[in-house]
Order: structure tokens, then sequence, then C-alpha cells
């Protein structure tokens, strides 16, 4: 008889869990039954941003921003935490990010503000686990702020057509770091300069260049080590960051 009751309590607790969950199937509820258990939680970043950027320092790891308004949340990954997320405290960082990428995590923070956001470190892992962990989370979690899909990667991603046109306008006149600078070597020449997309994956940004000496010059980075880039075919990231692909 103690059996039987027993069974019929675990059966009661798992039908409750899964009515529970019903109105979030189509959101992935079942997929995170096995509740993620994170390592630091803080509910309110802009009260605890001293503690959070004084508890990661010399971490690498899996976090996450949630907006507390709508729900909505960004999961990403970074080899130095301290400096990632001291970046996110940083509005003049972000703006300038933004003239030049877009980033749905960036202006959200810029609208709603640090109070409005919870921040999880979900796990630490060594450097080179980043990205695999990251993906795993972003295969489970909600992430209505990501970009990309796949961690570092813009592998089977076509922009719409309406992110081209975000992206073109965010590149003509004054808003265009070339703006009343030399052309680049090859304009007016005949020599069509190569549009390049690079991906941050620090930041998970996305980021379209007219060409390869507007990157090198606005990355910091070789023209040449640029070009060497595509001619060795490389497919991982220049300095564990920034992957390059040809538009």
């Amino acid at each position: 008889m103690r059996q039987f009751w027993v069974s019929v309590s675990v059966v009661w607790y798992f039908g409750c869990l899964l009515f529970f969950c019903y109105d979030s199937l189509n959101s992935g509820c079942l997929l995170s039954l096995a509740a993620i258990i994170p390592i630091k939680s803080y509910f309110n970043a802009e009260a605890d941003k001293n503690t959070i950027i004084s508890d990661n320092k010399n971490k690498s790891g899996i976090y996450m921003w949630k907006n507390l308004i709508n729900g909505k949340q960004y999961i990403g990954s970074a080899m130095d935490l301290y400096n990632r997320l001291s970046f996110y405290y940083s509005f003049p960082a972000m703006q300038n990010s933004l003239k030049n990428s877009k980033s749905f995590i960036y202006n959200a923070i810029l609208k709603h503000g640090h109070s409005n956001f919870s921040l999880t470190i979900i796990e630490y892992c060594d450097k080179e686990k980043c990205l695999e962990r990251e993906n795993y989370y972003l295969s489970s979690e909600n992430h209505e702020y990501n970009i990309l899909e796949t961690a570092g990667s813009s592998i089977g991603r076509k922009h719409s057509d309406k992110t081209k046109t975000i992206m073109s306008d965010a590149k003509k006149g004054e808003k265009n770091p070339m703006y009343g600078k030399p052309k680049p070597v090859g304009a007016g020449t005949g020599k069509v300069a190569q549009k390049i997309e690079v991906i941050d994956k620090n930041s998970n940004e996305i980021t379209v260049y007219n060409s390869i000496s507007e990157a090198a010059k606005a990355l910091n980075i070789s023209h040449t080590r640029i070009v060497k880039y595509f001619t060795n075919n490389q497919q991982k990231p220049y300095k564990g960051q920034y992957t390059f692909k040809k538009i």
C-alpha cells in the first residue's frame, strides 16, 4: 500500500509539473525541466554592479542577461568575464559599437537601464570550452536578444532584407567610419573593394565593412593578416575572437 501511494505521489508531482509548463511548450519549457542551477545570480544588475565585476575577475564562462520587464534573455560566453561584463556597463562603449554593428542586447540595456536587468553566471568553464557550452544553452534556453543561433559563427545564417537595409544605412555618409578619410587601396582604380562580414565571438556581434582595409583599420589588425585569413581558408577565429567572411 505504501508503494502505491508513493507511485501516486510521483505521478501527481510530474502531472502538476507538466501542467505548469503546458502554456510554454512552444518556447521549449520541456527542454528546461532539468532546471539550470546557476553559479551566481544578481537580481539587480545596477545595484550589484561592483559585486558582478569583482566576482568575475580572472574567470571565463557563460552568462545570461534577463530583461525583468519583458522576460527576454541574452546568452553569451566570454574568455574574460571581467572585461566582457565591464563593457556592458559602459554606455559610450555600447553606443559606439552600435554605430558599426547591430546588437539587440546593447539596445535593450541602453533603453531600459541595468536596474531592469538581472545577470546570471550560468557556469564557469575553461576558455576553450566557452563556445561549446554557450551552444549547449542556446539550444535549450530562450534567447530572444541573441542575433546568432550558433555561438561565434554565421554559417547557415541569412540576413533578412530589413537587416541588410539597417546594416547598409548604418554605413552611409557620416555614419561610415571612413567618411571624409582617404579611400581604401584600389578605390577609383577600377578594382572593386571587397566587402566583408566580421563576427566578434566574444560579443556575438556582426559588423559589415565596405573593404578589408576598412575592417583592418577599425579592428587594429593588419590588412595583410586579413587577406591571409581568406587565402589560407582559415576557419578558426583570428586571435580567438574574429571570424571573417566575404559578402
